[in-house]
């Protein structure tokens, strides 16, 4: 069985590219802190180290009980048994994902601000719609912008989980969860902090607060 509805809370996304040393340390700090998953991100053509650090990666998640989801990489996904695989514009199709993964594997897509890609991302049996960047990311800082409107409309159309990414902060955060939306997906608001558990703990306080009111 798949479990899309694990997907909430702090989703960390451990980009290679900005988090730099440390990496393992870096994501067990955010775990402690309470992320729920951590996506590992490497657009490098290292295969050794990719494989390396994603195993990892895998056995702290496991430890902490949050899921790991591999970027782009179905092989890796598949190779290191991860919970979930995270598509975008120019990956592998949904189908094709499953068909080497098999049916449990959670998939998530990347629609930026596209209804339409929503759409069809559900059609074709996505776990989670992810939108972004919601605010100025200083990780992308030329990514297209996914209004709160259009993440309430999307939370009013589908059932699925909705991950928001981009510019995310503990402050403006706030606004989205009591929204309704499903995850926060951060980077540089976790990694590029000096007390990365004390910035997962932030974030973290965002849906225990939501979750306690009536």
């Amino acid at each position: 069985m798949r479990h899309a509805e694990a997907i909430r809370g702090l989703y960390a996304i451990a980009d290679t590219a900005s988090v730099g040393t440390e990496l393992s340390s870096k994501v067990e700090a955010a775990l402690r802190g309470g992320a729920r998953m951590v996506q590992y991100r490497d657009k490098s053509g290292d295969a050794l180290r990719r494989r390396r650090e994603a195993e990892a990666l895998r056995a702290l998640c496991a430890e902490y009980n949050a899921l790991f989801i591999v970027n782009d990489d179905v092989e890796l996904a598949r190779a290191v048994a991860a919970d979930g695989l995270h598509l975008g514009r120019d990956d592998a199709s949904i189908e094709e994902a499953r068909a080497l993964c098999g049916a449990d594997i959670l998939i998530g897509v990347s629609c930026y601000n596209e209804l339409p890609r929503a759409e069809e991302a559900v059609r074709r049996g996505a776990d989670y719609l992810a939108f972004g960047s919601v605010f100025p990311s200083p990780t992308k800082p030329d990514a297209v912008r996914a209004s709160a409107a259009l993440l309430a409309a999307v939370k009013a159309r589908f059932a699925l989980p909705v991950v928001a990414i981009g510019g995310i902060t503990p402050e403006n955060g706030a606004a989205l969860v009591a929204a309704g939306v499903d995850a926060l997906a951060v980077i540089s608001g976790l990694f590029a902090q000096a007390d990365v558990e004390a910035a997962a703990r932030r974030y973290a306080a965002l849906f225990e607060r939501a979750a306690a009111e009536p």
